[in-house]
């Protein structure tokens, strides 16, 4: 199975979400490798986001991820593109695609390919790609796993597979929340979700995904999905 892994900018009024990842505190955490960043959440409650481990190469967990995957791979929201840089090294086609221009020209400089796109944009190979990657929370992305997940079902090719980072809580929630760097620094916000596998296994059966395996690498979750 081959994929198309270019494509030509869509015209298209940008998202609340794409506009709050594009401004910074977040295309400067990428630019830099370096926190500190989280997710604020309307009560105040803080989520950590773990920037340098996204800009360093990909680790111990990580691997057991790209172990599973089939190309060619679409990673949405690859942030600054460590898992199709790596995917590239192994030979794998793999494709990234997210909002954040900065974290487009970073995986690119990392050796990756990536496309400066929302998930909900058209996008190369519809339908075609083997594995589609949801990591580093992005089931959050649009603040609608449902949404979210059919749309992935759409990308992936017949028998083709989704692997998803889940929290590592028993966690359902859909939340408004906004950037910050801790220094006063500050994004628009934005809807955002958090699924634990047990959620994330029902949605992803709501959405027409078959069958479901979960697992766990260095404190992290992940669940892989079958179309």
């Amino acid at each position: 199975m081959t994929a198309q892994l270019t494509a030509q900018p869509t015209a298209r009024p940008v998202e609340p979400t794409a506009q709050a990842w594009r401004a910074d505190p977040y295309s400067d955490a990428v630019r830099t490798g370096r926190g500190p960043l989280f997710l604020r959440r309307s009560d105040g409650w803080l989520l950590p986001l773990d920037v340098e481990r996204w800009c360093a190469e990909a680790d111990a967990a990580d691997d057991t991820v790209l172990a599973r995957c089939e190309g060619p791979v679409l990673d949405i929201g690859c942030g600054p593109g460590r898992l199709v840089a790596a995917l590239a090294r192994l030979g794998q086609p793999a494709l990234g695609v997210d909002v954040t221009p900065e974290a487009v020209a970073r995986t690119v400089r990392t050796g990756g390919s990536a496309l400066c796109r929302s998930v909900f944009d058209p996008l190369p190979s519809e339908g075609r790609w083997g594995t589609v990657l949801l990591i580093d929370g992005n089931i959050g992305i649009g603040g609608d796993p449902g949404t979210l997940l059919r749309r992935a079902a759409r990308l992936a090719a017949p028998g083709g597979t989704l692997l998803v980072e889940a929290a590592t809580v028993d966690v359902d929630e859909r939340v408004e929340v906004h950037v910050e760097d801790g220094n006063g620094g500050r994004g628009a916000p934005f809807p955002w979700a958090r699924l634990g596998t047990r959620a994330l296994r029902t949605q992803a059966a709501d959405a027409g995904w078959t069958r479901a395996v979960t697992w766990h690498a260095a404190g992290r979750a992940f669940v892989q999905l079958w179309r």
